[in-house]
């Protein structure tokens, strides 16, 4: 089980499909509906090529960028449909983090004065110290309560997750297609459903750092 906890405490909790917004990278990728998105590797690119996201009319909405492209290791880029920047994901290694029990992953999105703002910290166990130790997520919500105390229910190396919050709210879905994974492997091709409200930016970034962590399409 994988955890997801918020940085701040939040009275205003809302639930997902409330017709809320709740965006963390931006409002413009928060439906007012239920989506679901497929997941591809890349094909023909070598590894450490990243993924590519389409919605259900198989429109590109999202890119990932990892090592293999980037030419850095422990790092990744979420691009729109466009080619345009959202996310840059990173592992910054340290001495001090060497005798933690966890590695760091920070999130950071750009703003028009073209600094760098911190979104989300993923705290990745150090298994050589801790093999029992869950992830964890920090998000840099001061808003919104449906993103604070959020688990990763299941086993996202097989594809095969939920995402929910404190409340016992679904707010995503990983799974496989049974028609896909009888002709292809699940780590190639699987869907993500996200729940109304819910920034798919903020979602496919933590699926970014997931797919590293259990050597994915975007690590070398």
């Amino acid at each position: 089980m994988f955890k997801l906890l918020s940085t701040r405490d939040q009275s205003m909790a809302s639930k997902p499909g409330g017709g809320m917004m709740m965006p963390i990278v931006s409002k413009v990728y928060c439906s007012p509906d239920e989506v679901v998105c497929a997941v591809r590797r890349r094909p023909n690119v070598p590894n450490g090529g990243g993924f590519v996201v389409a919605d259900c009319g198989q429109r590109v909405v999202f890119k990932v960028d990892g090592c293999g492209i980037l030419g850095k290791k422990e790092e990744m880029i979420l691009k729109d449909g466009e080619g345009n920047d959202l996310l840059l994901v990173r592992r910054k290694a340290s001495i001090i983090e060497a005798l933690s029990f966890t590695r760091q992953w920070k999130g950071f999105t750009r703003d028009f004065l073209g600094s760098d703002k911190l979104v989300f910290t993923l705290k990745e166990p150090n298994s050589c110290l801790s093999s029992n130790t869950p992830i964890r997520i920090s998000a840099e919500s001061t808003e919104f309560g449906t993103y604070r105390n959020l688990e990763i229910m299941g086993d996202f190396q097989r594809r095969s997750c939920t995402i929910v919050n404190s409340y016992g709210d679904v707010i995503a879905q990983i799974g496989v297609r049974e028609e896909v994974e009888q002709v292809m492997s699940s780590r190639d091709l699987y869907h993500v459903r996200i729940k109304a409200g819910i920034d798919q930016a903020f979602v496919f970034g933590m699926i970014a750092v997931l797919d590293y962590i259990y050597d994915g399409s975007t690590r070398c």
